[in-house]
């Protein structure tokens, strides 16, 4: 009986370099360990998904809070039928809408303007080489500063899009599965928010 249950025990835990979506298997089988080790893959993105589109520290932290304790609830009904991530980011996403649509701001309309074609993250040119310098960290705060109210203009569709592609590591196809438009409307719509971004925040780069 010991080694039957030690067995079942090894079976449900995942070894150390697993990869997300067997990891949620062996948290759902019993393994505490994979849920942990998934929360420390995903915690920083998911978060700044958020607060990037909400704005307010405290707000995010209670949707971020949200979307975790409902992938906890939901572990039992998961299947690896699409990326970790993409499942954890449609939590996330789901939980944004319901947001808005409770607050009474829908965020649902369409902008989809040609934009241009180069991509690249302006996030990424936030200073940082240099972090243990006071003036590095002066710097880097007022950057973020900039970087947040440029997001906070862009169309939510667009926003949603542009923070989707950066900070979840998925596919435009994802992109687009997971929120129900097109491949071509979410490649538009990141496009153009990289054109707008670039307008208002060239000097970093």
């Amino acid at each position: 009986m010991r080694d039957a249950t030690r067995s079942s025990r090894e079976a449900a835990t995942a070894p150390e370099g697993e990869g997300d979506e067997a990891l949620m298997l062996a948290y759902a089988a019993g393994d505490a360990g994979a849920f942990d080790r998934l929360y420390a893959r995903h915690r920083g993105g998911l978060y700044r998904y958020l607060l990037r589109h909400v704005g307010n520290a405290g707000l995010a932290e209670e949707l971020f809070q949200d979307v975790w304790m409902n992938a906890i609830r939901a572990r039992g009904s998961y299947a690896p039928t699409a990326k970790f991530a993409t499942w954890i980011y449609t939590l996330a996403h789901n939980r944004i809408v319901d947001h808005w649509r409770s607050s009474g701001r829908v965020r649902v309309e369409s902008i989809d303007d040609e934009g241009d074609d180069e991509s690249r993250s302006l996030v990424e040119a936030i200073p940082g080489s240099r972090v243990d310098e006071p003036e590095t960290r002066v710097a880097s705060r007022a950057a973020r500063a900039r970087i947040d109210a440029a997001l906070a203009q862009l169309p939510p569709p667009q926003r949603d899009a542009f923070l989707l592609h950066i900070e979840s590591g998925l596919s435009l196809a994802d992109i687009a599965a997971m929120t129900g438009a097109g491949e071509e409307t979410v490649k538009s719509r990141v496009r153009y928010a990289y054109a707008k971004l670039r307008s208002a925040l060239g000097d970093l780069a």
